[in-house]
């Protein structure tokens, strides 16, 4: 076993940076607010520090798709209760099959309940719901609504067994695309909510009138009036759309639902809002703007009810992408609404709302407002939508980047302003492609899946703004020049910009970046690498068949290297500036001309499946660290002290997923050595101080951060400080609990 150095884990701050599907209220405890993610796991509130908890560190390489959440419930009974639904895809990118993960402590701790099938917090669909909920009356009866075909599910024991409802005759196979060979589209949305008339049942007895919705446009809606014994569709229920949200006033006796014509959440064109009188049984569209109307291009998504005065509602757009999103209110159960936002002319819009970023500035995008649309937008992909059962005032709502809110919703009413700014504190879900540590300049510099990428300057501030001259919507790779850490390359991906390279440089660390040319055919940034003295670079770009190329000039031209297959990853030598690396299926090679030509090596015995990451060695030339594989084949850890001429394997590190090094432990001069590993039995983050001979592990069971492999770096400056990928839980760092730097 190796032994452990404990330390003190902490986010790098950047706020939000991913997808909120969810947002849930508890109905009876003030404050209690969850909000849940398509990959960066739950959340719980923290009234006092007005910051968001994370809940699912724990997760770990075996179980890493409990860190996609789709769904939560809160206990409206004892509050101290919460559910999970977890599980990131149901086809084969997640080998394991969903799970309810059930706390008595708010989250604290879990017990898990495995289920027999798949759930998919990061598949189409992700914003409906919620399809987990318990009965309001008897809560040990907890309800899941599944995908794929798998119905309608009823547990009586608190969550702790589950069984499938056998009288629920709706599935909901709807599917975006049927035939996507990735099974990705092909998903069938299944069962997405289920709402409890709380008038029907009392303490300690079942609820009686139960609404289940359905991914079904012909049945959307089916209910049952005898607590789940008999089910059936609700006669003349809206036939059309897809019934994204369900929400059921007690008070009035009121079903209200938000549809749309796909399950999202990047599109929507068409839909409707409805409400259905459980008394009358008479369905009445209340849509802001109806389908039938030529001004209705967007389907509705997030719904929510005030509690303190039900007959108000609001309603958001799924999805309006220009010129922003719309939020719609009514005080009077959809009889009439108005708009957060409203046309004045085609050019100008009247509007009920400023917004405050400054404490997330990067919200921006690095755009500027162009009249209509503005900068920063309301949001995209806005399913969560929750009014505070307990304060009429506070609003808070998901979208693809952040959490937004306001504290002053009801001024809407009398003709004020709505203050919405981030709520998003705490909060951290970005996904980590690659991550840097130059010797100066910047502690860290990110490459982040959707938002580009940032220069840290301070770890516990937000940046103000992404990466921009150009913006990329991913970052796939970065590299500084060792000896000449102020020049710095990045590779990333975007479209439908012609005029901007997928390939930008910087010369002062990254404050400011610019482009030059690149070779046609280019829409994914792939592997960069820039020489030790920052003035030759080579580049893999990511699309299949483009060549591997090089510059001597800032891309000023490029050309193509020989000897390298195209989409290989490549590296440079720390300290001979014409050194470059490169690593294909198995094969390595390398190049004494500046990546003109390359050669492969004799070496053999490497991973030819999997993902494989190298990197040579910061002031020792011609030493190299691999790691990475596959299961099926070669799996580990290899390191090369003759320019990748040869490899040795290190036989105590069973198995390694990503190399990365740091300051010198005191009184030495070889770097500490990071990894992703399994070392004597145990997953973990590692570091070595004495070049791989030995492995302390530096994380815990409380500290896993999922299958975190996709980056890691330690930090040239200070020893014993890491930097790695969250696995959608952002950028943490660590230090050793007893340095000066730690707690």
């Amino acid at each position: 076993m190796p032994r452990s150095d404990p330390y003190v884990w902490r986010n790098v701050r950047i706020g939000g940076g991913g997808f909120v599907t969810g947002i849930v209220c508890n109905p009876s405890r003030p404050n209690l607010i969850y909000a849940r993610t398509d990959i960066g796991g739950m959340y719980r509130w923290e009234e006092s520090t007005q910051s968001w908890i994370p809940l699912l560190d724990w997760v770990g390489w075996d179980n890493w798709g409990y860190q996609g959440v789709a769904s939560v419930a809160t206990d409206p009974i004892d509050p101290d209760r919460v559910y999970a639904a977890v599980g990131m895809y149901t086809n084969d990118w997640d080998p394991n099959n969903g799970a309810i993960l059930r706390s008595v402590d708010r989250g604290d701790t879990w017990e898990i309940s495995p289920l027999p099938f798949k759930l998919g917090a990061n598949m189409p669909g992700r914003g409906m719901g919620e399809r987990l909920a318990i009965d309001p009356n008897h809560n040990a009866i907890l309800y899941l609504g599944a995908p794929n075909g798998n119905g309608l599910w009823r547990s009586t024991d608190s969550g702790a067994s589950w069984a499938r409802v056998a009288g629920f005759p709706g599935s909901g196979d709807y599917a975006p695309d049927p035939s996507d060979p990735e099974r990705y589209l092909s998903q069938r949305i299944g069962v997405v909510w289920v709402a409890f008339d709380a008038s029907t049942g009392g303490e300690g007895h079942a609820t009686q009138g139960i609404y289940v919705g359905v991914a079904d446009p012909a049945n959307p809606v089916y209910h049952s009036t005898d607590g789940g014994v008999t089910w059936s569709a609700i006669p003349g229920a809206p036939a059309e759309y897809l019934p994204h949200k369900g929400i059921v006033d007690s008070v009035n006796r009121v079903l209200y639902i938000a549809t749309s014509d796909t399950a999202g959440p990047y599109d929507g064109a068409k839909g409707d809002v409805w409400r259905y009188d459980i008394a009358t049984t008479a369905w009445t569209r209340i849509s802001p703007i109806p389908s039938s109307s030529p001004d209705c291009y967007f389907g509705y998504s997030g719904l929510t009810l005030d509690r303190q005065n039900p007959e108000t509602i609001m309603v958001t757009t799924q999805v309006s992408w220009w010129p922003d999103a719309i939020f719609f209110r009514s005080t009077d159960g959809g009889a009439s609404w108005t708009g957060i936002w409203e046309w004045a002319t085609y050019s100008e819009r009247t509007v009920r709302y400023t917004m405050d970023i400054s404490s997330i500035p990067w919200l921006t995008f690095g755009e500027e407002s162009d009249p209509p649309a503005t900068s920063p937008k309301l949001g995209w992909m806005t399913a969560a939508l929750e009014i505070d059962p307990f304060n009429p005032n506070r609003m808070m709502y998901g979208t693809g980047a952040t959490i937004y809110g306001t504290n002053n919703l009801t001024d809407w009413d009398s003709g004020g302003t709505v203050i919405i700014t981030p709520m998003v504190n705490g909060l951290e879900q970005t996904a980590v492609i690659d991550l840097i540590s130059p010797p100066s300049g910047p502690p860290l510099i990110s490459a982040l899946g959707d938002v580009g990428g940032f220069r840290h300057d301070d770890l516990e501030r937000v940046p103000s703004t992404i990466f921009t001259g150009p913006v990329f919507t991913t970052t796939r790779s970065l590299d500084y020049a060792e000896s000449n850490p102020g020049v710095i390359v990045r590779a990333g991906d975007f479209t439908d910009r012609p005029s901007d390279c997928h390939i930008a440089f910087s010369t002062d660390g990254g404050a400011t970046w610019f482009q030059h040319t690149e070779p046609r055919g280019i829409s994914l940034g792939g592997s960069v690498a820039v020489s030790a003295d920052g003035r030759r670079f080579v580049w893999a770009p990511g699309d299949p068949g483009q060549p591997v190329v090089f510059s001597a000039g800032f891309g000023m031209p490029w050309a193509q290297s020989t000897g390298v297959p195209p989409n290989a990853v490549v590296r440079s030598d720390r300290v001979n500036p014409h050194t470059f690396y490169a690593f294909k299926d198995g094969t390595f090679f390398v190049s004494a001309n500046g990546g003109a030509t390359f050669q492969a090596t004799a070496a053999t015995g490497l991973p030819a499946e999997g993902s494989v990451y190298f990197k040579a060695v910061p002031g020792h030339e011609g030493d190299i660290w691999l790691a990475g594989g596959s299961p099926v084949g070669a799996y580990g850890m290899w390191r090369s002290t003759d320019s990748g001429a040869s490899f040795t394997r290190l036989s105590n590190v069973e198995r390694a997923d990503n190399v990365g090094f740091g300051k010198a432990p005191p009184a030495r001069t070889y770097p500490a050595v990071y990894a992703v590993a399994q070392i004597g039995g145990v997953r973990g983050f590692f570091r070595s101080d004495d070049g791989g001979a030995g492995w302390a592990r530096i994380n815990d069971d409380q500290h896993q951060y999922g299958n975190a492999c996709c980056a890691i770096t330690g930090d040239p400056r200070i020893y014993g400080r890491v930097y790695v990928t969250g696995n959608g839980r952002g950028i943490v760092y660590g230090d050793r609990s007893l340095s000066p730097w730690g707690t």
